[in-house]
C-alpha cells in the first residue's frame, strides 16, 4: 500500500487535496499490474478499464478506422496518467481510444467507479480531469490536423523525429508497417516515402530499422 501512496503522490497533483479516508480507499481499490511490451491494456470504449496511472514503461494511445488503419494519437511514458480509458465516465466522447503497451509498463489501474466518485465529490479531482482531458484532446487534435492539413513527407519527418526523442536514440527498430500504423497510411506509401528519404541522404534504412543520419535534414522538412 505505501508503493501505491508513493507513486500517486508523485503522478496524481490532487492526492495532497484529498482526505485521508479518500487516499485509503483509492489505495485499497486500484490494483498495481506489470505486463510485457506488445499487449492490448485497453480496447475502446466498451472496455471502460479505469484511470491508468502509468509508473514505468511506454504506452500507446491509438484509434481503429472503419478500414482498419490504426493512428496514433498520443504515447504516455512514465509517470502519465490516461483519461480515455475511462471514458463511459465521460458522455461527450465518441470515438474508441485503444491502449498497447510499447515497452513492458508497470501501472496502477483505478476503477472507473471510484475515479468517478472522487471527481464528482472533490473539486481538485474534477478540475484535474479536465485538465488532462483538455491536454489530451489537443494531442488528437494535433494528430488530425497533420493528416487534413500537412503533406507526406512532413508528417513521416516529424514522426521519425518524435521516435528519436522518444528512444533516445539515432537508430530506429521499426518496420515500414509499424510506421503506417502510427501514422495511419498504407505501408507501400510509408516505403516510398522512406526510399526518397534515403536518396536524399536523410536516412539509412537497414531490414526492420531506420538510421537517422541526417537530423537537421528532417528537421528543416
Amino acid at each position: 500500500m505505501n508503493d501505491k501512496r508513493e507513486i500517486f503522490s508523485s503522478v496524481l497533483p490532487f492526492f495532497s487535496k484529498l482526505k485521508e479516508g479518500e487516499k485509503i480507499a483509492l489505495e485499497q481499490v486500484s490494483t498495481f499490474t506489470k505486463k510485457e511490451a506488445g499487449v492490448i491494456l485497453h480496447a475502446g470504449k466498451e472496455d471502460c478499464s479505469g484511470l491508468f496511472v502509468l509508473k514505468k514503461g511506454r504506452i500507446r494511445g491509438y484509434m481503429v478506422t472503419e478500414d482498419g488503419k490504426e493512428i496514433t494519437l498520443f504515447r504516455l511514458v512514465d509517470n502519465e496518467i490516461c483519461i480515455f480509458s475511462a471514458s463511459c465516465m465521460m458522455k461527450n466522447i465518441r470515438f474508441d481510444v485503444w491502449l498497447l503497451s510499447e515497452t513492458p509498463v508497470e501501472y496502477l489501474l483505478v476503477p472507473t467507479y471510484y475515479f468517478d466518485k472522487l471527481s464528482n465529490e472533490n473539486i481538485y479531482v474534477s478540475k484535474y480531469t479536465n485538465e488532462i482531458l483538455n491536454k489530451r484532446m489537443s494531442d488528437v487534435m494535433w494528430v488530425l490536423e497533420q493528416m487534413v492539413f500537412m503533406s507526406f513527407d512532413k508528417r513521416l519527418a516529424n514522426f521519425l523525429l518524435e521516435e528519436y526523442q522518444l528512444n533516445k536514440k539515432d537508430k530506429l527498430k521499426i518496420t515500414h508497417e509499424q510506421i503506417a500504423n502510427h501514422i495511419g497510411s498504407a505501408r507501400e506509401v510509408v516505403s516510398r516515402m522512406l526510399k526518397y528519404f534515403e536518396g536524399e541522404g536523410y536516412v539509412k534504412l537497414g531490414r526492420g530499422s531506420i538510421h537517422l543520419v541526417n537530423i537537421k535534414g528532417l528537421e528543416k522538412i
